[in-house]
């Protein structure tokens, strides 16, 4: 696993599920989850919910009593078409019913200009309690030219996770997946997971005529002790990140009332040292991506979603090829997403995703690869209902419901469709059914 950490993967059997839709904010703003939320539930953010999030989660119906606290649990099935050998830890080989997890929240207005979205979950497979995704927030609104320009500050311990349009792979679809199945690539990008809950970032941000975003922040390491102290095992410590770590993003939205869509970039650039011995070997990485989205809202009874994403990232191995676990001093990955969703009457959905991870040869970084490649590419589907959670159903905001069913189909796993472990085992045999029980309140 040390390897894997080095190299900043998001490995597919250590799915962590994001965090979404929370109904302390709801009840803060006198609002229906369905204003901030595609489908009245996941991350998928409206306007309204990218401008709730950028103005720090301060935004209120001025009624005074709110307690800004939310709880979620999710449970579900898992069955693989075929059984995985070794069987997952703490599960069985196949057909594994779990309480994946329960969070508590602190989600929303601490005073006039400062706002929180803070997550401790406790893992019902490892039964393992820790902080999750944090994102503190300070939001001015003032003017420039005659056009409002809001301003702020993000403290945060996750690259993306401060992304006001949700777009980042930490929000990326599908929005809940399998930790005893198969939920997508082995190996990712930096940006993507490598660095999630073990660092703290300080990040300032600008949004002008509600159209033009930018943020620019940087990272530090957490300490193996105080990643002990928050609940995180040390065995998972992707290393000490280097002074120079930058996080950038641009964006432009459009809300068109009806319709709305934006487009943009981002980046992280960092180095890593495995081992955190002064003088000692980094591995580096620059992640820079590309993504853009469109949503048809109409009166809301019809809703249309689409999102997509690039990431390339360039690596410098200098301590894995110094630790002869990297046959190549240079590699790289790609990453791509593409999915869309429709959801009728904020009740009944269906989503469809395709995802792509490709990179460069190299025989010992995927030495557990037949062909020596990350190459991992698959569709997911996913049909939901959500009975509780819309304005007027039944005990709104505080009784939120979702009932889902999610299968990921492989065309091709670690380099190849066939035999990719040289064991015989082919891609296909990794489709994952996932049913899921979700409520938060």
């Amino acid at each position: 696993m040390g390897l894997r950490v080095a190299l900043g993967v998001a490995g597919a059997v250590l799915v962590a599920m994001p965090s979404h839709a929370v109904p302390s904010f709801a009840r803060q703003t006198g609002q229906e989850c369905a204003a901030c939320h595609i489908g009245s539930y996941g991350p998928q953010l409206t306007p309204y919910g990218t401008r709730f999030k950028i103005g720090g989660y301060t935004d209120t119906d001025g009624k005074e009593g709110k307690v800004p606290l939310s709880g979620m649990v999710v449970a579900s099935f898992t069955h693989t078409a075929k059984k995985q050998d070794p069987a997952p830890e703490h599960a069985s080989k196949n057909d594994n019913f779990a309480m994946d997890e329960a969070s508590v929240f602190l989600a929303g207005r601490i005073s006039e200009k400062l706002g929180a979205f803070v997550q401790v979950t406790y893992d019902g497979i490892a039964g393992t309690t820790a902080l999750d995704q944090m994102d503190l927030r300070f939001a001015h609104a003032t003017e420039l030219q005659g056009k409002e320009l809001t301003l702020g500050l993000s403290v945060n311990n996750n690259p993306g996770v401060q992304d006001p349009f949700n777009t980042m792979p930490v929000w990326g679809f599908p929005y809940v997946g399998s930790a005893l199945g198969f939920g997508g690539a082995e190996t990712g990008t930096l940006i993507n997971g490598g660095l999630e809950q073990r660092v703290l970032g300080l990040s300032a941000y600008a949004f002008y005529d509600k159209n033009w975003y930018a943020e620019l922040g940087t990272y530090r390491s957490l300490s193996t002790w105080t990643q002990w102290k928050m609940g995180l095992g040390k065995a998972d410590d992707p290393g000490k990140l280097g002074a120079g770590s930058a996080y950038w993003r641009l964006a432009y939205m459009k809300d068109l009332k009806s319709s709305a869509w934006s487009a943009g970039l981002f980046g992280l650039n960092s180095s890593l040292q495995p081992d955190r011995t002064s003088g000692s070997a980094s591995n580096d990485y620059n992640d820079v991506g590309v993504d853009a989205q469109y949503q048809f809202l109409g009166t809301r009874e019809h809703v249309f979603t689409a999102q997509t994403s690039f990431i390339r990232e360039r690596q410098k191995r200098k301590a894995l090829t110094v630790a002869g676990d990297a046959a190549h001093n240079v590699g790289h990955l790609n990453e791509f997403k593409l999915n869309a969703s429709y959801h009728y009457q904020q009740t009944y959905g269906a989503s469809l995703g395709y995802f792509s991870t490709t990179g460069a040869s190299d025989s010992l970084v995927y030495a557990d690869n037949r062909r020596s490649r990350p190459n991992t590419a698959g569709m997911v589907m996913q049909l939901d209902w959500t009975p509780f959670g819309k304005e007027g159903s039944w005990g709104a905001p505080w009784a939120n419901v979702r009932l889902g069913a999610q299968y990921t189909a492989y065309s091709k796993y670690n380099g190849s469709s066939s035999n990719y472990d040289g064991s015989g085992r082919r891609a296909s045999d990794n489709d994952t059914l996932f049913l899921f029980a979700w409520t938060s309140f």
